[in-house]
């Protein structure tokens, strides 16, 4: 049978499977040729202080390098340049992207006293016989420990960056690891570059949420990894870094004449008081991989105060961090391989938070949770949606000067529901949403919006179309929830949501927008979302 668009079903099992490999293996990394100009460099840490050595680790073809450093603030500010350096193509390792590069130090140089607290962008370049390359790097530069601190620190998602940094070959979720070299890595290295759009990306970049929703009758499109592929960009860009999430958050608080300080995940693995400094964590982005240490840190934090302000989605796996910081494990899907599984220490299995033997449900840290959620304008996931929150309770004070109303919808115009978002167990009386507290959340808890969400792509049997989500998702949330993967369960396990919800905890609080693209508000100026992230900021940043 055909019609006139051409035969109609081409997604028989064989051709969907051989689609799907040229859509996920996107490889990035040394070329291994002397023949082939290119330059590559990481840091033994991600984060430093005034007065600590940078050791920077960079192999390159070239005979003589050059790096600059600069803030990547909202003006960007170059402050150290060195040329002339001597080149070496330092040996890479085959599982570098799992055990680490092993490159030897390349140059040294000392954060000044007068470096403001952010994130600096180091700048790689070679040349040679008129050709040139850069590679791009990023440190963090913290607030002394000797120094006042300002009230509010910025907490950059580097369990994620993790996960999806596919430099060497292999990631959290595909890769060259494995007896047919094609499986992902559930353990991942620190020494390692970051994939090309990690840390510096073009103005225009696509990201993961279309601009526009999706059109029935069209072939659905993903323009995001069109535009990586064409352009040389691992395409696992928009969904992790510094250059899709942070930066941006970063920028808007210093147009706005916010302090920060700014640390990272592993910051708070190895130093479990680091929050005590302040009166308010922000988190924002795609946040979807921590460590049991990471998250007690904030739950002691809020527990004794602090607040805790979270414009970031899909929180989900738990993640072991080893080896003194260098490597990130997580066997996500196959947690049954885990080597902690069946001892003493199980509830450190790396699987998601509320599946067994972990049974730690995320919503008691932040409200919500990744199983609640988690796909929303993403190829057919919710392609249709509106973009935005749908608002139940306007008069609560983060909501104070939006003029938003009962159902209007909050950040449509931006796309700042997506593309994963965190969601909770509710149910709705008198036209509001109550949480029920059946997934671990606090049923005292005030959801003020929501937006729907789903674990499965649907197929409508487009020709030529690749299911890109597809059912992996459900199929997991319904083994590991309900025991089955039967049609029933995975009924159960396709619908979700997400939230904005304010918490009342212990002494603390907890706010959170639950989507990974609420920076999207910030980035089109979407005046709703900046009164609201203000409003949040304000009242957690002010002294008692």
């Amino acid at each position: 049978m055909t019609s006139s668009e051409g035969p109609t079903p081409a997604t028989t099992p064989r051709t969907r499977a051989k689609a799907r490999h040229i859509l996920d293996n996107y490889y990035i990394g040394p070329a291994r040729d002397d023949a082939v100009l290119e330059i590559w460099g990481y840091t033994p840490r991600m984060t430093y202080a005034p007065g600590e050595t940078v050791a920077l680790h960079v192999s390159t073809t070239a005979e003589k390098w050059g790096f600059e450093v600069g803030r990547d603030g909202l003006v960007y500010e170059p402050l150290l340049r060195q040329e002339g350096l001597f080149g070496c193509h330092q040996e890479t390792p085959d599982d570098c992207s799992v055990k680490g590069c092993d490159w030897q130090v390349s140059h040294q140089f000392t954060i000044p006293a007068d470096w403001c607290p952010g994130g600096y962008l180091i700048t790689l370049s070679a040349e040679r016989d008129g050709d040139h390359v850069e590679a791009h790097h990023l440190i963090l530069v913290r607030s002394d420990i000797n120094t006042p601190a300002p009230r509010m620190v910025l907490i950059c998602a580097t369990g994620t960056w993790l996960a999806y940094n596919c430099w060497g070959g292999s990631n959290h979720y595909e890769g060259i690891t494995g007896p047919e070299r094609n499986a992902f890595s559930p353990m991942v290295s620190t020494q390692r570059p970051w994939s090309r759009g990690f840390c510096k990306l073009p103005t225009g970049a696509p990201r993961a949420v279309p601009e526009t929703p999706h059109i029935p009758g069209n072939m659905v499109r993903y323009p995001y990894m069109e535009w990586a592929y064409a352009y040389g960009y691992s395409k696992k860009y928009a969904s992790a870094g510094w250059a899709s999430y942070e930066r941006h958050f970063a920028r808007w608080l210093e147009a706005e004449g916010f302090e920060y300080d700014i640390a990272t995940q592993h910051d708070l693995e190895a130093q479990p008081d680091l929050l005590d400094r302040y009166k308010c964590a922000v988190f924002v982005g795609h946040d979807e991989y921590w460590s049991a240490n990471m998250r007690r840190s904030v739950d002691r934090f809020t527990e004794n105060g602090g607040k805790v302000a979270r414009f970031a989605g899909n929180f989900l796996w738990q993640t072991r961090i080893e080896n003194e910081g260098r490597t990130q494990v997580c066997y996500k899907y196959k947690a049954d391989q885990d080597p902690l599984k069946g001892t003493d220490q199980e509830h450190l299995v790396t699987a998601a938070w509320e599946v067994p033997p972990v049974n730690w449900p995320g919503a008691r840290t932040f409200g919500a949770n990744g199983l609640k959620g988690v796909y929303a304008g993403l190829g057919r996931c919710v392609g249709q949606g509106s973009g935005g929150f749908t608002v139940y309770r306007p008069d609560h004070w983060a909501l104070a000067g939006t003029q938003l109303g009962y159902g209007d919808q909050l950040g449509a115009g931006a796309r700042i529901f997506g593309y994963e978002v965190d969601g909770v167990d509710y149910q709705m009386e008198d036209g509001l949403p109550f949480a029920t507290g059946k997934d671990g959340a606090d049923p005292n808890m005030v959801i003020l919006a929501m937006g729907l969400a789903t674990n499965i792509e649907p197929d409508h049997g487009a020709w030529g179309e690749t299911i890109y989500i597809g059912d992996e998702d459900a199929r997991f949330k319904a083994k590991a929830q309900f025991g089955a993967v039967t049609p029933e369960n995975l009924d159960r396990s396709k619908r979700g949501n997400g939230v904005i919800l304010h918490w009342e905890r212990g002494k603390g609080e907890v706010f959170t927008a639950g989507t990974c693209e609420w920076v999207m508000g910030l980035i089109c100026k979407d005046q709703q979302v900046e009164r609201i992230t203000r409003n949040v900021l304000n009242r957690f940043c002010t002294a008692d």
